[in-house]
């Protein structure tokens, strides 16, 4: 079942959002080789209680045992933060969660560490284009179908593969809410769109197969032909029948130096950073 949100839970989900969104803009200026990622994990869970007063939101959830999930290269998501260390031209995929006012935000960017390969370059910019062809889907009168159509028909055009056993999902007071959110579908298929559901569309989206498979840790998922992997995530809501983005890349972007007007369309007020 669908939970719209109202306006007022809206906002206090926008919060919980800007959590995570300013946590990833912290751990942006951290991507260094030679950085351990279980030192990132450790970094992000003080940042989101002390700085922010809120709770890790993975944490616990489902036993996961950290506060952030990082997957590198050919790991697609939920990849577990070890004492291995960041290498030169590494893509890091940083997703993270908070609570706070009663309310879940869930986020991710894939990072690039130095000088990466030009068609790694490209499978971001893809992917991360992808992500925005999908929310402008969301809107009213249309269906779920329409969000997985627009995302698997652009990314498969340009070649990869789109996973289909992972899907963006419903957000609210639970992680993970109706309706589930594939990254694939056919147009006019799927739960209608109604005023005021909140959800996170996230493509996860391979340079080769589609194929998927889970390493021996239950977490960690690969590509079945250890080519990369790129993840990225937004919080959205559907407001006066329109997307409206609870989340920003913003942080990262002033972070790592990067100009970018690619939200704009997605916001009703200017975003103060």
């Amino acid at each position: 079942m669908i939970i719209p949100k109202t306006r007022e839970e809206i906002e206090l989900m926008r919060e919980s959002a800007l959590v995570v969104s300013r946590t990833l803009g912290m751990l942006a200026t951290e991507l260094k080789p030679g950085v351990k990622l279980n030192y990132l994990d450790k970094l992000a869970e003080s940042y989101i209680r002390e700085e922010e007063n809120a709770i890790p939101g993975f944490l616990g959830l489902y036993d996961c045992p950290s506060t952030l999930l990082i997957s590198s290269n050919s790991q697609v998501v939920h990849g577990l933060p070890t004492d291995s260390e960041i290498r030169e031209g590494d893509i890091l995929s940083i997703d993270c969660g908070s609570i706070k006012n009663g309310f879940y935000g869930d986020h991710a960017y894939t990072f690039a560490v130095g000088e990466i390969a030009p068609e790694t370059e490209k499978l971001l910019q893809v992917t991360k284009e992808s992500l925005y062809i999908g929310i402008r889907e969301f809107k009213a009168n249309n269906r779920v179908g329409d969000v997985g159509f627009a995302i698997q028909n652009f990314c498969e055009s340009h070649g990869y593969g789109v996973v289909r056993e992972l899907v963006g999902h419903g957000l609210g007071r639970k992680m993970h809410e109706d309706p589930e959110m594939p990254n694939y579908g056919k147009r006019g298929r799927g739960k209608l769109f109604i005023e005021g559901m909140t959800v996170a569309i996230e493509p996860m989206i391979n340079m080769g197969t589609h194929r998927i498979k889970q390493l021996k840790d239950g977490w960690t998922i690969v590509t079945a032909d250890g080519r990369p992997s790129a993840h990225f995530e937004h919080d959205i809501a559907l407001v006066d029948g329109k997307p409206e983005l609870l989340s920003t890349f913003a942080y990262v972007y002033k972070a790592l130096g990067i100009v970018s007007d690619e939200e704009n369309e997605f916001r009703q007020k200017e975003l103060v950073l």
